[in-house]
């Protein structure tokens, strides 16, 4: 078979596995925690069709397993492994009736999503189509620039999860912290420097395909580009509930961006105050 055939199998056994897990369990969360190892398997079964001879592929393949990493130590340390259910789906399914959700977890949940993991790994499958460009100095340039987001990535994470851990100590004491989220490190910045800089990296890996074809115009872009309007989407949705829940959180919308790191239109930032796991604003990016 080929790869892509490989690529396609995989995300059905993956697809089914998740909507019958949710049925079993009631918890809608199990493409989540597929989210961060699926789009390296993809990548290594493309790599691994060519028996890891091509370097562009492998090295796309490296980069994105190096995010799954990251991405799920992420995600486990959160208890995304031990039945911790996405707030935002539960949002969601208080609002619907019960047969009107089934249907948003087979369309949105399940299949579109797994449908957008596949989407965002097939830049791979441009690149392959396009293995006789050798790997030159702009493929180098752009393994710094993902291994940099990387890091900016794990850097944000961390300031949020030592932000919550933070919080519930104090919680735990009868303490409170204000405003309710975070606002201080890279959060100064950018409401969500996490999802910019995810969003960053798969444009990365869509760029190693726009150098080996020598253009831009690629179907395989849509990837990248669904991608970001889902982070889009969710970061409207997740604001309105985080608006509803602190009322200074209107105040940090207007002063900072939402997702493009950019200086605050205000010159004083309050001190910083985040979102325990089970509160709006912890994401799993």
């Amino acid at each position: 078979m080929s790869a892509l055939t490989w690529v396609f199998w995989v995300a059905g056994v993956a697809s089914a596995f998740a909507w019958v897990a949710s049925l079993v369990s009631g918890d809608t969360s199990w493409v989540d925690r597929l989210w961060s190892i699926l789009p390296a398997i993809y990548l290594i079964i493309f790599a691994a069709h060519r028996h890891f001879t091509s370097a562009r592929l492998d090295v796309m393949a490296i980069l994105v397993t190096l995010w799954a990493v990251r991405l799920t130590h992420n995600f486990a340390r959160k208890g995304g492994y031990n039945g911790v259910e996405d707030y935002r789906w539960r949002v969601v399914r208080e609002k619907m009736s019960g047969w009107q959700f089934q249907l948003f977890n087979v369309f949105f949940i399940v299949l579109y999503q797994n449908a957008l993991l596949v989407l965002i790994t097939l830049p791979a499958y441009s690149a392959d189509q396009h293995r006789a460009t050798p790997f030159g100095p702009w493929d180098a340039l752009l393994t710094l620039i993902f291994l940099g987001l990387l890091l900016g990535e794990t850097a944000a994470d961390q300031q949020q999860w030592n932000f919550h851990q933070a919080k519930q100590r104090l919680a735990a004491n009868g303490g409170l912290l204000e405003p309710g989220f975070l606002r201080e490190g890279l959060f100064r910045y950018s409401r969500h420097p996490n999802y910019f800089f995810e969003i960053a990296q798969w444009w990365v890996v869509f760029a190693f395909a726009a150098l080996a074809a020598r253009s831009a115009l690629l179907a395989t872009a849509l990837g990248p580009v669904l991608l970001s309007f889902l982070f889009l989407g969710s970061t409207r949705f997740t604001e309105k509930i985080s608006a509803a829940k602190y009322p200074l959180y209107a105040n940090y919308q207007r002063e900072v961006s939402a997702i493009i790191p950019w200086r605050p239109r205000r010159g004083t930032i309050e001190p910083d105050v985040g979102a325990s796991p089970s509160e709006p604003g912890f994401e799993t990016s």
